[in-house]
């Protein structure tokens, strides 16, 4: 080890270590530093003092002030919830068709019910109601198959389709082909006489149209306009949910596909189902 002396070169002390011919300068920190160091360790101490810091066996350290994220999170739900009350007790004692009337409600019921759309239903439907080309139906067009109504819509979206709630949306189209119901020369005849509809133009006196007349009128109508009551869609058009194009006719008549939706009046408060109401009904068709 050298002795502590003078650096020649720098002009600074040294600390007396030295390795193969290098001596070690004795360069302390700066003071300034030095404080900021010993203030970030006193605050350090005081914040385990005084916030959630440390791990129990079966719990953890609560605090001097007793705080938490979720404290914090339930103060500002109940904040929340109490600056719209106002606004959900005008929602909760008026019809939907006033809520649409008064355009301050409206407005109210438009942005809640738009932000209770995407978190609850855009995953299926799509942001803005596209739907999804062979799974999920369109909700801006004009082909509703329940009904567009405010209050058809509002009982689709309370109870669902096809589920375990009692008041469920029910249907049930044959497996015409799986089933042997119908042969697949019937199926392809009617798959055309359909596909005339959509063009506007009715094969009329084709075995299509026989087939059509004994085994699809009684839930899609006369012409194929549909029945909201079974939720049997309008085949007078081209818009399908899961189909397109005579192959999907084909497809559908033969094994068809049914789609299900949950009972959103068992998840979503009655104020939050009326605000998705009007939403989904000011997206577009909405009768």
């Amino acid at each position: 080890m050298a002795s502590i002396e003078k650096d020649h070169v720098s002009g600074q002390m040294t600390t007396g270590h030295e390795w193969d011919g290098i001596k070690e300068l004795n360069t302390p920190l700066p003071r300034w530093w030095v404080y900021v160091f010993w203030a970030t360790v006193i605050w350090a101490i005081a914040y385990w003092v005084a916030y959630p810091s440390w791990p129990t066996i079966s719990d953890y350290s609560r605090g001097m002030f007793g705080w938490s994220s979720r404290g914090t999170l339930e103060n500002d739900l109940a904040d929340q919830k109490k600056s719209r009350s106002a606004w959900v007790s005008k929602l909760d004692g008026a019809t939907l068709d006033e809520i649409v009337a008064d355009k301050a409600l409206f407005n109210y019921a438009m942005v809640g019910g738009k932000v209770a759309f995407n978190e609850n239903c855009a995953a299926c439907h799509g942001a803005g109601g596209v739907g999804a080309k062979g799974a999920y139906p369109n909700l801006t067009d004009d082909v509703w198959l329940w009904g567009g109504t405010l209050g058809d819509i509002q009982q689709t979206i309370a109870h669902g389709v096809r589920n375990d709630d009692p008041m469920s949306r029910n249907s049930q189209m044959p497996k015409f082909g799986a089933d042997g119901i119908l042969t697949a020369d019937q199926i392809g005849a009617v798959a055309d006489y359909v596909m005339s509809l959509n063009a506007k133009a009715p094969a009329a006196g084709t075995p299509g149209e026989a087939v059509f007349a004994e085994n699809c009128v009684v839930c899609h109508g006369e012409g194929g306009v549909g029945n909201k009551d079974v939720g049997a869609p309008p085949l007078n058009t081209p818009i399908r949910t899961f189909t397109s194009g005579r192959d999907g006719v084909v497809a559908q008549a033969t094994n068809p596909k049914h789609g299900s939706m949950p009972s959103w009046g068992q998840r979503l408060d009655a104020t939050t189902i009326k605000m998705l109401t009007v939403y989904v009904h000011s997206l577009g068709g909405g009768q």
